[in-house]
């Protein structure tokens, strides 16, 4: 018999972890600070992520996908979103490896092979997609761009917890020119009504906001130890992106201006928020919408009088399930 789940008032944490390895949602991985997402898990996400790119359609998005790679010129080009990640930045410095002559069968860093320019893994893509934008916004005609794409980031973490804190994580992130409320709501309206998951929808305080960002909103789940967990955000930006990537378009009366922007995104964060909403002290509880495995009660029976026997039977079956 497999050891008893650790009780949620005994050890949150620890009921937290055990849940996701006990159902086999994912593990930690030879790369420090990152999950492998094994297929029961990854399966949960493909749901969410059906469901959601589903919704962004119906507003008229479209999915695109950028870069991993960011040129560092190009990081820096809006100085607080730089500023608010360079501590969590993964830099490529060389594209090469070759054989160490001082260590037999090892490999090292071919000094030879030093990039003209480092490269940022990214940790959020504005840079990478904000100096694409210049080449395809001149013209009001252009305007409103609603872009989308799903994608993978790299924060380098020191803290990590599965699915809530990795080093890299699954995400999607979207570059609207439009108001970035109507995000916010459609966030709100996919954790309710399809996660099954009460959340507060407000906005955060200056401190808090994403760095580059006039405005941050975002829509806040209270978990089963009483703390509340940052479940979605949409920034809206305004033109400061716009203005560091000289992103311009000639309105109707003939003039130049800078565009407007939001941007926002949810991550496999959503993942550990639907585990710790649902799960109880017997093991992992997902709502009908996004269960991978479905349980349905087929009564087979001869007659009224079987039936009547079996539904009395299944009907305590399903009111335990």
């Amino acid at each position: 018999m497999s050891k008893k789940l650790t009780k949620r008032d005994e050890d949150y944490s620890k009921w937290y972890n055990e849940i996701i390895l006990r159902a086999d949602l994912a593990e930690n991985s030879a790369v420090r600070g990152c999950m492998v997402i094994k297929p029961y898990g990854y399966a949960i996400w493909e749901k969410m992520q059906a469901e959601l790119d589903r919704m962004f359609k119906e507003t008229g998005h479209e999915n695109a996908y950028f870069p991993l790679f960011v040129p560092k010129s190009l990081f820096e080009a809006e100085e607080k979103n730089a500023e608010g990640f360079a501590k969590e930045c993964a830099v490529v410095t060389h594209y090469r490896l070759q054989n160490d002559p001082d260590n037999e069968g090892k490999l090292r860093v071919d000094p030879e092979a030093k990039l003209e320019e480092e490269l940022i893994v990214r940790p959020t893509s504005e840079a990478i997609i904000w100096s694409t934008y210049k080449g395809w916004i001149q013209s009001y005609r252009d305007l409103p761009l609603l872009i989308n794409q799903w994608a993978n980031v790299v924060r380098w973490e020191m803290r990590t917890r599965l699915f809530l804190r990795t080093a890299e994580f699954l995400w999607q992130e979207s570059e609207a020119l439009i108001e970035a409320k109507q995000m916010q709501e459609v966030y709100a309206e996919f954790a309710e009504n399809f996660m099954a998951m009460p959340v507060i929808k407000g906005s955060k305080s200056e401190s808090e906001r994403f760095a580059g960002a006039d405005e941050t909103y975002t829509i806040e789940a209270l978990m089963q130890d009483g703390k509340a967990l940052q479940a979605g955000t949409s920034h809206f930006l305004g033109q400061n992106f716009a203005k560091a990537f000289d992103v311009k378009y000639t309105s109707k009366e003939g003039k130049q201006e800078y565009v407007w922007a939001t941007s926002w995104g949810v991550s496999t964060r959503l993942i550990g928020g639907l585990i710790m909403t649902h799960s109880d002290d017997f093991g992992l509880v997902l709502p009908p919408k996004l269960a991978p495995i479905e349980v349905a009660i087929v009564p087979i029976y001869k007659g009224e009088e079987q039936l009547a026997l079996i539904s009395e039977r299944v009907s305590g079956i399903i009111k335990e399930l």
